[in-house]
């Protein structure tokens, strides 16, 4: 196992900055995702780790030891591609092989290391296969187990199941998570896929434009986003964000005709309120603090509906439990606890320091967040 450090990471193609200025610190043993939208910089950035792309500025450090200028063989790092990567004209057993006997590991070791690797990874009966008789999925196992066999200090996983169908992207994440927990061995895994994100990561790192945004675990990052860019990239479907304003009347006006009270100490002017459509209340009455909701369309999602329509001038999505009934046309009526909202500074869309807190008003929910006058 292996801790890697990274320190004022740069990678620059001639005045176009892809990384900027990036610090981070993956713990022996972690399993750490990079995500973020394409052209963002997580695969230059894998590459660097890698040694397949030379830096611009900045140390990467592996096991306490300085990478900068060593040979992608002299890292410790193994990489899973893509595309998978393999030799056409050689069996399943070679092409996992491969690298032992370029090594010059004697034949018979290197037959017992390839049929134990191909048994953890169940490709024990394919091993006289070439990869043209084998599914995505079963390559891919062939692409792990070729890595694996160098018995790696590191992982790097540049968005493996990205040309698999979606059962196969099951299967091969829960397969990739269960080897991860025998091996302990450090891995980054680089992808674009929220699910594949949120279930595979110790660790994630949400990447935008070479830097990184925001780094927690998936449950910090979902339910406490630090910035509109992670509010809205993080969830399917993403965060309501709402252009808002507290004025004169001592209200937040989440939209028209939808507004609630706010605390004393909050001061005049717009911010951005997001909600999670898995935390908006629907009811079929107006209650305090709730405003008309008009349904535009309805997804089945088996599991509960969403419902996508307009509270006043602004359009929303919101999650209906399983049952629910909502059909086009109809008119129900949306609150979101205070405690469910998200704040956001309107001019820089960085997240206010302190949650909305809650105080009762009478029957209102006052809001309450850290906004000075």
């Amino acid at each position: 196992m292996s801790r890697i450090v990274i320190r004022n990471l740069r990678k620059a193609y001639h005045r176009t900055e892809i990384v900027r200025d990036l610090d981070l610190a993956i713990e022996d043993g972690e399993f750490v995702v990079v995500l973020g939208p394409s052209g963002c910089g997580k695969s230059t950035l894998l590459r660097m780790i890698a040694g397949l792309e030379e830096i611009t500025g900045g140390e990467i450090e592996i096991d306490g030891r300085v990478v900068n200028r060593l040979e992608p063989r002299e890292r410790g790092c193994a990489m899973v591609f893509q595309n998978y990567a393999l030799y056409p004209h050689m069996t399943v057993a070679e092409n996992i092989g491969y690298g032992l006997k370029v090594a010059g590991v004697r034949k018979e070791e290197r037959s017992q290391r390839v049929a134990a690797v191909a048994a953890t990874l169940g490709l024990g009966e394919m091993l006289t296969r070439k990869p043209s008789a084998l599914s995505g999925g079963q390559r891919q196992r062939v692409a792990m187990g070729r890595a694996m066999i160098r018995e790696p200090r590191v992982f790097l996983f540049d968005e493996p199941l990205s040309n698999l169908d979606a059962k196969l992207r099951a299967q091969l994440r829960l397969e990739i998570r269960q080897l991860h927990q025998r091996l302990k061995t450090t891995s980054i895994f680089v992808t674009h896929d929220q699910i594949e994100a949120m279930t595979l990561a110790d660790k994630l790192v949400v990447l935008n434009k070479g830097r990184i945004e925001q780094l927690g675990t998936p449950a910090e990052i979902y339910h406490r986003p630090n910035s509109l860019f992670v509010a809205e990239f993080i969830g399917a479907p993403p965060m309501n964000i709402l252009a808002s304003e507290v004025r004169e009347d001592r209200f937040l006006h989440l939209a028209r005709d939808w507004r609630l009270p706010v605390a004393d100490h909050i001061a005049n002017g717009p911010f951005k309120i997001g909600f999670r459509p898995e935390d908006v209340a629907v009811t079929q009455q107006p209650i305090p603090g709730s405003a008309a909701f008009d349904v535009l369309l309805v997804e089945e999602l088996g599991m509960g509906q969403l419902a996508h329509g307009k509270v006043g001038d602004a359009t929303i999505v919101v999650h209906l439990p399983k049952g629910s009934a909502p059909v086009a046309g109809q008119r129900l009526f949306v609150s979101v606890p205070a405690a469910h909202l998200h704040v956001f500074d309107s001019e820089h869309g960085r997240r206010l320091d302190i949650d909305p807190i809650i105080a009762e008003d009478g029957l209102h929910q006052v809001v309450g967040f850290a906004a000075p006058r």
